[in-house]
């Protein structure tokens, strides 16, 4: 029986997704091993971002943070700097970076390697 899932993002740049992370996010890794950082920042989920020149070339969400307050949380994101996509595509359109549908509000941004993250407020 599985126990424990977690997203694995890539990175060009591990240094610079650390600092991204850090400075924008206000997270810090668990643990630090030879080309990869694992972070674990609420109980029950965990993350890791490794080096890789394969970095940047997903076109799809690759990891969803869940807020109970997503206008609280995209305000505190862009006083750090963080940048939200606007999409006009079918079936979904942003309204100041936010999509909304019956499952609830979602908004994503790219981290600096360009992994796309999403941060959903569910109904």
């Amino acid at each position: 029986m599985f126990k424990e899932a977690h997203a694995v993002l890539p990175a060009a740049d591990l240094k610079r997704a650390r600092e991204f992370y850090h400075n924008m996010l206000e997270l810090d890794p668990d643990e630090v091993h030879e080309g990869m950082l694992s972070y674990h920042p609420v109980s029950g989920a965990a993350f890791d971002i490794y080096e890789t020149s394969n970095a940047g070339s997903a076109k799809n969400t690759q990891m969803c943070w869940v807020t109970d307050n997503l206008d609280s949380e995209m305000s505190r994101l862009r006083e750090r700097g963080v940048r939200f996509e606007d999409y006009d595509i079918p079936g979904m359109k942003t309204e100041n970076g936010v999509a909304t549908d019956e499952a609830g509000r979602t908004a994503w941004f790219r981290d600096s390697e360009g992994n796309f993250i999403c941060v959903t407020q569910p109904i």
